[in-house]
């Protein structure tokens, strides 16, 4: 009874679902968790010691500057026991760092170069601006793991609101919440880019060798031991619909059955650079400041021998610690900007550089998100959606013919209580305290496009983007095919997130029913429109706003990931993609990352042009 009276909170009204299923006590739980049957992944018997009691080492420790644990004091002289030159002006308030490549950011790409520029003998510093979490941290608990590893606490959208964007905000970055899937840049995709944008390197021997490289120190596995309740679903569906299903490798192991991955792998089986390239690249003398954000790239003016404008010598940041006032000046022979494709356009612009592709170009990738519910009585689906492995299984919606490009992809998410709360569509206090009851037998699957349209970085948090025509009707076909494959697996009902609640029920329906439910399945316009009804798109892959380009008119970098417009400046992140991959990007970055640090490490063998003092 006292579940139920507590319950009664979900009534008032949307936004209070995620606030109250967010919310929780001093021990880590939330007395709405037991009336949903939401139970979080088990915590250890004991609890973590406090830091301080912590003998064992972590695996960054040798390398890791923590400013949030610093003040203007120690932080300069902890700098040079890590092995850098410091000069530390009180008198300016600033604290002149030297190395040989500074790198900012440490996801998908900075983790790569870092491990590479510092196996060729460079000093690397790493900022980064989010802290550092291991296994033994994480708690699965959704209210702190978003706040402490995602951009904007998981909260950051499109100006018109009409889609959700995640991305990784710490020592790993994307990489340390992502959701393991490892897939190789398709052919066609390397064919395209290779022909059609002039970038010859996809088409390569030196590019399909970065590919095998990420795999093998990523520990990529190509089975799974046993499937969650959501990737059970999307395969059974579609074998019985007569579908094609692949299975999805994971930089973990075959046995790997974590389902709170996006909140940070607590048995650290996920392989991210936090764990890979950046131990790496601490072993062979790389230093990470974490708890630091870069404000401005050094420019000054370039010589005519490099034919740039300008040419970058280091990067202006600053802890956001507010026990440390000093501004850090971080210089460099090399600066690598690997900070996303949401953040690159901002350090660029906002440091002077005016590449007209310097924020436009922005690929999301967008999804759309269906349901099932399947009732527990289902003999061989056992289990709650937000069990197992995360995404071990996947479908590609056929294109118009033989050899055509896929129009979608459908995978499974991690789908918290909190965030199925907030994507389920209000229609009143009952009908979602109903859906919140069901949640952990209501199984998710998403429509995932190669999106031709694209969007543009206006700012830090300031996305603009539209679905391109093609994108809604590619992405409408994916839902219509999810919601089909719900269906032939045994879901009792079906439906969208359309605001109005739209949604079948299975049991004892024709097929000209289900047809005629399809029928009225769209992709409409986000919750700022005017339109009757509308649905929320969601994406985690940010791609192509600094994007690679034969030319200055082409792209923000050349084939080397050297800015058009100053010498000495790099782009290793997603942003500089030639566009979208149509598939999970984590394995294309990295390897782009690999082939463009390689290529930094040769120049700088050849030696660039030195520094001015």
């Amino acid at each position: 009874m006292h579940d139920v009276f507590l319950f009664e909170a979900f009534s008032f009204f949307p936004c209070c679902v995620r606030v109250l299923a967010l919310q929780t006590d001093e021990n880590s739980k939330n007395p709405h968790w037991r009336a949903i049957g939401y139970s979080p992944p088990p915590a250890d018997d004991e609890p973590a010691p406090a830091e301080s009691e912590r003998p064992e080492k972590r695996p960054l420790d040798d390398g890791i500057v923590e400013t949030n644990k610093e003040n203007d004091a120690s932080l300069p002289a902890l700098l040079a026991e890590k092995g850098l030159r410091v000069a530390d002006d009180a008198a300016r308030n600033v604290c002149r760092v030297e190395c040989d490549v500074v790198i900012v950011g440490s996801g998908c790409g900075g983790g790569v170069a870092a491990a590479v520029l510092a196996a060729a003998g460079h000093k690397v510093v790493v900022i980064e601006k989010g802290n550092y979490f291991t296994a033994r941290d994480y708690t699965a608990i959704e209210a702190p793991s978003m706040e402490h590893l995602y951009e904007g606490g998981g909260f950051v959208s499109t100006l018109s609101a009409s889609a959700l964007l995640l991305a990784g905000s710490t020592v790993g970055g994307g990489t340390a919440v992502n959701w393991s899937a490892c897939i190789k840049t398709p052919d066609d995709v390397r064919g395209e880019w290779a022909r059609d944008r002039g970038l010859p390197l996809f088409a390569t021997g030196e590019y399909a060798a970065a590919m095998d490289k990420v795999f093998e120190r990523l520990g990529v596995t190509a089975g799974c031991a046993e499937e969650g309740l959501q990737n059970k679903v999307l395969r059974k569906g579609c074998e019985r619909l007569g579908y094609k299903v692949e299975s999805v490798s994971r930089n973990s192991s075959e046995g790997h059955y974590c389902g709170s991955c996006g909140y940070g792998c607590r048995t650290g089986d996920k392989r991210g650079t936090d764990s890979t390239w950046l131990v790496d690249a601490v072993s062979r003398g790389a230093v990470i400041l974490t708890g630091c954000k870069a404000e401005k790239l050094l420019l000054e003016p370039g010589s005519a021998a490099d034919g740039r404008a300008k040419r970058c010598v280091g990067v202006v940041a600053r802890s956001t610690n507010p026990a440390i006032t000093r501004t850090l000046e971080v210089t460099a022979r090399v600066t690598v900007s690997a900070c996303g494709s949401l953040l690159t356009p901002v350090l660029l612009r906002g440091s002077g550089l005016r590449n007209r592709h310097i924020g436009k170009n922005l690929h999301l990738h967008p999804t759309a998100l269906v349901w099932g519910y399947f009732p527990d009585t289902v003999p061989d689906l056992r289990g709650r959606m937000y069990e197992g492995g995360i995404i071990t299984s996947l479908h590609k919606v056929e294109g118009g013919g033989p050899g055509a490009p896929a129009r979608a992809i459908l995978e499974a998410p991690a789908m918290g209580l909190a965030g199925a709360g907030t994507q389920f569509p209000w229609v009143s206090g009952r009908d979602m305290k109903e859906r919140m009851l069901r949640y952990g037998r209501t199984v998710h699957l998403f429509s995932m496009v190669r999106d031709r349209g694209s969007g543009t970085v206006h700012g830090e948090r300031r996305v603009a983007y539209h679905l391109d025509a093609t994108d809604r009707e590619n992405m409408r076909d994916g839902m219509r095919r999810a919601l089909r494959v719900l269906a032939a697996a045994g879901a009792a009902e079906i439906g969208t997130h359309r605001s109005d609640g739209q949604r079948f029920a299975c049991g004892g329906a024709t097929e000209a029913a289900l047809e005629e439910f399809l029928d009225g399945v769209d992709v409409v316009r986000g919750p700022q429109s005017k339109a009757e009804a509308w649905t929320l798109c969601c994406t985690a892959h940010q791609m192509g706003s600094c994007r690679m380009g034969a030319t200055a008119r082409d792209g923000a970098v050349d084939a080397r990931g050297e800015s058009w417009e100053a010498g000495s400046l790099y782009v290793c992140d997603g942003s500089v993609l030639p566009g979208a991959v149509g598939v999970n990007p984590m394995v294309t970055i990295q390897s782009v990352a690999y082939c463009l640090a390689t290529g930094i490490a040769e120049s700088l063998r050849r030696g660039p042009v030195s520094r001015k003092d």
